[in-house]
């Protein structure tokens, strides 16, 4: 049985070591938590705490917070996370003090210290789940002078096309409260069966384009201090001119971190486009670490620099130390890429009045000044390709059919939790420690069925036949090839005759030329 009267001891050393718990505050958290446990008084003998005070990660004590509520009957198996979030809630900074404390420190220290500050209360009180993110498969593949990262996502389930599509045609009248789960009124929730506990979620507030944002870690982050950049407004996403000045608010607010937001349409966006958001933190892209190929010149905006980038997708960055001059430029190219149309290479802006183009404009800071970088998307649906025209084809889909959304248009690639399970299978299979049965894999009941094609493949060309190490290179590879080609899938403008005369024809209509 797990002694609560310890636990609470335990739980207030650690808040007050890493959730900045004031000690004078001591004895009215312990009645908090007493009347919380359903205990009448305190544990009043000696405690080692030193294993407490260098805990990484309150998972040691999460674990035992289910432990005793599910023992005493105050919550039950389905419960159990809610519960503990609600405790570690408790022991969290008020979100005004957390807001007052990131600004004494950016304006005392500078804005990584309260970048740091904000970030490691995130870990400590539980909202970023740092062991289950731990729990990723990650990789790196090096292509020439290009990098793709991929990672194989174990700790968050993923949503497909369709369930986007859903989100953003739900009525009104179908709202709950919080309207979704990035809505500023998450702050303290206490969740539901559906819905994830928020009382441990902390905020940080400031003004993007004139209006109220406010910024929160991932609670399963995909990269260093993965951050999202939030609207207080429940409004649908959308790229237009405003975008781009919020952006440009965020790098000047923070100017250690890159922000980016996902193209605003179905297919071609990212899991939630009912509430507008951005998606930034602390990590360098693979596509910011790529060269620009080709460079071009602005006919009205001289200041800025224009370079299409050497990377998979149609993507082109601008650089300029002039904010007005870069944020002039990119609200030209916002504007003239919604309405572009290239039958050449299969580009229709709109088609009965549904738009089709949108794009993903991606800033940050370095030392040349203002960087925006942007990816130019299209989400048209074909006979031949139902799930989109510039998605991921039929033939990868065993590897990726969710959508390829902003973070994975830079290159870092989020693949489904399955393929864990799967890839160490085919290993098996192309090292001879399972038996390579074609007509089994063509059975739609097989577990690898949507794989089969890529078994045979790889079965023929005898790779990774030496060993299991070697089985797990082959397919790695395999899986590699395949994210470059979803990557070239989704480019608009084709690294052809074709595509680069239409990506020339496009560049000139908002008046950049070589």
């Amino acid at each position: 049985m797990t002694d609560g009267k310890i636990l609470i001891e335990k739980l207030l050393i650690y808040a007050e070591t890493f959730l900045h718990l004031d000690k004078r505050d001591e004895i009215y958290f312990r009645n908090l938590l007493l009347k919380e446990f359903k205990l009448k008084e305190p544990y009043l003998g000696e405690i080692d705490f030193n294993e407490i005070k260098h805990l990484d990660v309150p998972d040691p004590l999460i674990e035992d917070i289910w432990a005793y509520a599910i023992e005493n009957g105050l919550t039950d198996e389905e419960g159990k996370e809610r519960y503990s979030t609600y405790i570690m809630g408790i022991l969290s900074p008020r979100p005004s003090e957390v807001n007052r404390k990131f600004k004494e420190i950016k304006e005392n220290e500078g804005i990584e210290k309260a970048c740091e500050y904000f970030y490691n209360l995130s870990v400590k009180n539980d909202y970023v789940k740092k062991t289950a993110i731990s729990k990723n498969l990650k990789w790196e593949y090096r292509d020439g002078d290009r990098i793709l990262e991929i990672t194989v996502n174990l700790s968050k389930p993923e949503k497909d096309n369709k369930d986007i599509a859903k989100l953003i045609s739900l009525p009104k009248t179908a709202a709950t409260y919080p309207q979704c789960l990035l809505c500023k009124e998450n702050e303290g929730f206490e969740g539901s069966s559906s819905r994830p506990a928020r009382e441990n979620i902390r905020t940080v507030s400031l003004s993007m384009g004139n209006e109220p944002w406010f910024v929160q870690y991932s609670p399963y982050a995909y990269y260093n201090e993965h951050l999202i950049a939030i609207s207080e407004n429940h409004t649908p996403m959308h790229i237009k001119s405003d975008t781009i000045d919020k952006v440009l608010d965020f790098v000047d607010y923070f100017p250690n971190y890159m922000i980016g937001s996902n193209a605003a349409l179905p297919i071609i966006g990212g899991s939630i486009l009912n509430h507008e958001h951005f998606q930034g933190g602390g990590h360098i892209m693979p596509m910011h670490k790529a060269p620009v190929k080709e460079e071009f010149r602005s006919l009205k905006h001289d200041k800025v620099k224009v370079g299409k980038i050497d990377w998979y997708n149609s993507a082109i960055r601008l650089v300029s130390r002039d904010r007005e001059e870069i944020s002039a430029l990119a609200k030209e190219i916002v504007a003239g890429w919604e309405i572009y149309s290239n039958a050449s290479c299969g580009i229709c802006a709109e088609e009965n009045g549904v738009l089709h183009n949108s794009c993903s404009p991606i800033a940050r800071k370095t030392e040349e000044g203002y960087v925006i970088e942007f990816i130019f998307r299209n989400n048209a649906t074909s006979e031949q390709y139902p799930d989109g025209v510039f998605h991921a084809h039929p033939e990868y889909h065993n590897i990726k059919k969710e959508g390829i959304g902003l973070i994975e248009a830079m290159g870092l690639f989020i693949l489904p939790g399955r393929l864990k399970k799967q890839l160490d299978m085919i290993a098996d299979i192309l090292c001879g420690n399972q038996v390579y049965d074609e007509n089994a894999l063509n059975d739609k009941d097989n577990y690898l069925y949507a794989h089969r094609g890529m078994i045979k493949e790889l079965y023929l060309s005898g790779k990774g036949r030496e060993n299991k190490a070697a089985a797990e290179v082959a397919v790695r590879d395999m899986v590699n090839r395949v994210c470059k080609n979803i990557l070239i899938n989704t480019a608009v403008f084709k690294d052809d005759e074709t595509g680069n005369k239409g990506f020339n024809d496009f560049l000139k209509t908002v008046n950049i030329v070589k």
